[in-house]
């Protein structure tokens, strides 16, 4: 299985793709309330800043919007693949990006494997790239890697 992609979106068409995956040894279900907590992110992931839920929600689900920082940008998200345990993947809009984040999980032998891709348009999407190549996939490593860290104490409360 993989992630499946908005056709404008597709790895072969965008300019930006970055790929990052990790087995880790929580259970999907931790794994993935993490993940959905999205407004916990700060606490565990550095990079991601100051993140609102709209509409008055706790967790990420399909269609809910959200608003947060990271790479420096305010962007906004909403949320458009969502298939619980399984498939998150939301677009993203902020300035110079125009960016779908998807995640995938699949339960392994008493933890899981989590697959997280990226793509991106945009003028600042492409500089960046350029200039700093490795940069997103070093971030959504350390992301995967924090992600691990929390599941194996559990979900959150």
């Amino acid at each position: 299985m993989s992630i499946r992609w908005p056709a404008r979106f597709e790895p072969r068409v965008a300019p930006v793709h970055v790929r990052n995956d990790l087995a880790m040894s929580a259970p999907v279900e931790a794994v993935w309330a993490w993940l959905i907590r999205a407004t916990a992110w700060p606490q565990w992931y550095p990079n991601a800043h100051s993140v609102r839920l709209e509409g008055g929600v706790r967790d990420l689900s399909e269609d809910v919007e959200f608003r947060w920082r990271t790479f420096g940008l305010p962007l906004v998200s909403r949320v458009g693949e969502f298939v619980p345990h399984e498939r998150i993947g939301w677009y993203a809009l902020g300035p110079g990006v125009d960016v779908y984040h998807a995640w995938y999980l699949e339960a392994r032998n008493g933890g899981c494997w989590v697959l997280t891709e990226e793509t991106q348009y945009g003028a600042l999407a492409r500089l960046g790239h350029l200039l700093l190549p490795r940069r997103m996939g070093k971030w959504h490593q350390i992301w995967l890697e924090n992600l691990a860290a929390k599941a194996a104490g559990g979900p959150p409360d």
